[in-house]
């Protein structure tokens, strides 16, 4: 079976994208970040959320759930837990591609009571390509650039060591590029030039066969995400993450705003999995990119369809309808 990513990245490639070729991935990598939270807190009979968290095995039949609805492109997991699920033949007869995370530098280290965030991140990988390229063919790799000669050299040659191993195995990636967690003395919109330029000088070096399928960046305004999906459309796919889980406006206002000003890929982890019902929110998320359905009237309908599933929200409506990241107010 022909997955769709492939479809898409074709026409992408192609340039003759439509709104219906937009590629959604489920991050159900947490655990590589967040450890025994990662499965996010147990819901009661009615939805409303508990104080324990929910277990690895309920975590891996979100992602089977998912998997099973083609509603998404890729299903991004731990190395573990694709192993796992891809020898089970999840994956066998499904459009969906599954794909692992790679390395986890230290700015995604979100253990509880942890503190590794306020310092400048450093590159690390557990995942082993040799073990991971028997089961997985596609991967993901970050890196996180924080203004500093000595971190942000040892992220790039953390990534060309990891290009290298790749072009062995012949092995497929997407390149994760992160605000980074510490404050470098620029302004929000300096930002996001300094990331532009930062990915564009660690990909001009590399040639056609070690290129990343696609880009996964923080959405830092309009300006920022037009430059750098208009600047080589032919070679650069545009993605976006979604950060943390926000209103659910935060969401599907992210999703319109990135679609609008040229991403093609939306790769979202704590926002679909701490939701109320992540299909449902997945559903709407492409009526709001495929059928022009607004960011509010997506909000209403989602809180309408809970309520008739008799699922509690875990927002009021109108607290829900609010925009509450500023980039997104830009």
């Amino acid at each position: 079976m022909i997955r769709s990513l492939e479809k898409k990245l074709q026409k992408i490639k192609k340039q003759i994208y439509k709104p219906k070729d937009f590629i959604i991935a489920d991050a159900k990598d947490g655990d590589m970040a967040m450890g025994i939270t990662s499965p996010g807190p147990k819901r009661d009979i009615k939805g409303k959320i508990c104080k324990s968290f929910k277990k690895l095995g309920d975590y891996k039949q979100a992602m089977v759930t998912m998997s099973k609805s083609n509603l998404v492109d890729i299903m991004l997991m731990s190395a573990s837990t694709g192993e796992d699920l891809i020898k089970k033949k999840i994956f066998s007869n499904s459009k969906v591609t599954p794909a692992i995370r790679m390395n986890d530098t230290t700015d995604i280290w979100l253990m509880r009571n942890g503190n590794y965030r306020s310092t400048n991140p450093r590159p690390f990988r557990s995942a082993r390509l040799n073990s991971i390229s028997k089961f997985a063919n596609l991967g993901l790799f970050s890196m996180t650039f924080s203004k500093s000669v000595d971190f942000d050299l040892a992220m790039l040659n953390a990534y060309r060591d990891f290009r290298i191993e790749a072009l062995k195995y012949k092995f497929n990636h997407f390149l994760e590029v992160f605000n980074p967690p510490i404050n470098i003395g620029l302004k929000s919109n300096e930002l996001g030039d300094y990331i532009n330029d930062c990915i564009i000088k660690a990909i001009a070096g590399q040639t056609r066969e070690e290129r990343p399928l696609f880009l996964k960046i923080a959405y830092n305004g309009p300006k920022a995400m037009e430059e750098l999906a208009t600047y080589d459309p032919e070679n650069l796919i545009i993605g976006i993450l979604g950060g943390s889980k926000g209103t659910t406006r935060d969401c599907f206002e992210l999703i319109y705003k990135a679609s609008k000003y040229g991403a093609k890929v939306a790769l979202f982890g704590r926002k679909i999995n701490l939701s109320e019902d992540p299909i449902l929110l997945v559903k709407l998320m492409r009526a709001v990119i495929e059928k022009n359905v607004n960011s509010i009237e997506a909000v209403k309908l989602y809180h309408s369809e809970l309520i008739k599933k008799k699922i509690q929200p875990d927002h009021t409506l109108k607290k829900d309808l609010q925009i509450t990241d500023p980039i997104l107010k830009l």
